[in-house]
């Protein structure tokens, strides 16, 4: 099967979520593996989060986007990280859940073929119980907790990601947390200061980073062709190149 693989770089947090929806608009028959970075930083929200979440004046100020993201979960701060996503026909056999945990596993290939150090990454065996979790302060946050088949790093979440079926076609989008920045998305959520405190010590204990695993910087071209070369080789196929420019594609 032929892929289409797409390196946009990097972009404002608008032009990012347009550009994965666009895609899904324009899909005919190649699945589609887009990596992506945020210039400049960007908080990006669930599609059914509120806006007030977080402390808006504060977040711009500081000059960094905010935007909605298509799909579920709570707020991310987009930083140091290398964003994928994948479009994908849904079918009988290629079920939602399916295709999620295929997704993740080509990620952890990917990211196996980066450093060998990362094939401590697993799989999440367990899924929370969101209703009871989304009561929680800490709801706010994307990366307070795994769910099922996201890729942890002893125990620590080191990939988040979020699906959403469009007509037969999936989305699916997460973020390779590669630095730490994205912890600092506690300062501007719009929470008592307890529990800002009690969620920059949960999100301390519950996500880590490649940095933090390698103890050195992440070479994102570098990553980026090696989860190129994990999906490869996970899905068994062959990838059409595309060269990105802001004409390729028309986003509104």
């Amino acid at each position: 099967m032929i892929w289409r693989f797409i390196n946009t770089g990097l972009n404002a947090g608008s032009f990012n979520m347009d550009y994965d929806l666009e895609l899904v608009r324009n899909f005919s028959e190649s699945p589609v593996l887009r990596v992506y970075q945020w210039k400049p930083y960007c908080i990006s929200l669930g599609a059914n989060q509120d806006f007030n979440a977080i402390d808006q004046r504060k977040t711009i100020a500081d000059g960094f986007d905010i935007v909605k993201r298509p799909t579920g979960g709570r707020a991310i701060l987009h930083a140091e990280e290398l964003t994928y996503s994948v479009i994908y026909p849904v079918s009988s056999e290629n079920t939602p859940k399916k295709i999620y945990r295929e997704i993740n596993l080509a990620l952890r290939y990917g990211l196996t073929i980066y450093n060998p150090k990362f094939e401590k990454i697993e799989l999440e065996h367990n899924q929370p119980h969101f209703p009871s979790f989304y009561k929680d302060a800490k709801s706010s946050l994307c990366f307070a907790v795994s769910a099922m088949n996201e890729l942890n790093y002893k125990g620590n979440k080191v990939v988040g990601s979020a699906q959403r079926k469009i007509g037969d076609t999936i989305l699916q989008h997460g973020s390779i947390l590669c630095g730490s920045f994205h912890k600092k998305v506690v300062d501007y959520l719009n929470l008592p200061s307890a529990d800002i405190e009690e969620i920059k010590n949960e999100i301390e204990q519950t996500t880590t980073e490649l940095e933090t695993i390698l103890n050195e910087k992440i070479n994102y071209n570098k990553l980026s062709q090696a989860i190129k070369q994990g999906f490869e080789n996970h899905f068994n196929i062959n990838f059409e190149d595309e060269i990105f420019s802001l004409t390729s594609l028309q986003v509104n």
